[in-house]
């Protein structure tokens, strides 16, 4: 049996991953509130393997090594993940890595991932890494994209837009929940879209 890989992603409405540099969004867009903490810490309390991408990984480390007690990068869910078993897939990085308990896979995303759903005994989970869930959702190794759609649109300052130049989906809703009133979560188990003939 092998492992379900969830990419789990924030998103504006407008379909960006965070806003750019010197813009005053924070990472939830200022409006996380305590259902939305609560339920991610309870995500993360399962037991599975983050897997990150070389790029999400530098930027998690940057900020968890600059940011205070009070910072939203110590909320309890981000310590829980960063506490969690992870892979991190480079073909650039060199060990040691500033991670509890990772692991550094060099190599091709696709035949990594592949690998590990073969041989993980637990769920593998991969919060942002975006060009890399791009390409393992093309390749039909992503079992469920979660996306937390935030209230905000972000049409002047959105960056890193999370499905640019993507393949073709169709998508299965398998969850929802409203957290904070106004917050979406949804998950959805993606389907490459084969196109028809024209007849």
């Amino acid at each position: 049996m092998t492992a379900t890989y969830t990419f789990d992603v924030f998103s504006s409405l407008d379909g960006f991953g965070s806003a750019a540099s010197g813009s005053d969004w924070t990472g939830y867009w200022g409006k996380q509130g305590p259902e939305l903490l609560d339920h991610r810490l309870g995500l993360f309390e399962i037991e599975q393997r983050m897997v990150l991408g070389a790029n999400t990984y530098r930027a998690f480390a940057r900020m968890l090594a600059s940011g205070s007690e009070e910072s939203e990068v110590r909320d309890p869910w981000v310590t829980r993940m960063t506490n969690l078993p992870a892979t991190v897939v480079s073909t650039s990085l060199e060990g040691p890595l500033d991670w509890p308990d990772a692991t550094l896979a060099n190599g091709d995303a696709i035949d990594v991932v592949a690998k590990l759903k073969a041989e993980s005994e637990v769920p593998l989970c991969s919060h942002g890494s975006l060009s890399m869930n791009r390409a393992l959702m093309a390749a039909g190794l992503v079992d469920q994209v979660r996306v937390t759609v935030y209230p905000v649109i972000t049409g002047q300052t959105g960056a890193e837009p999370i499905f640019g130049d993507a393949a073709d989906f169709d998508l299965e809703l398998i969850e929802s929940h409203t957290l904070d009133g106004d917050i979406q979560e949804l998950t959805y188990q993606p389907t490459l879209h084969v196109r028809q003939p024209r007849p």
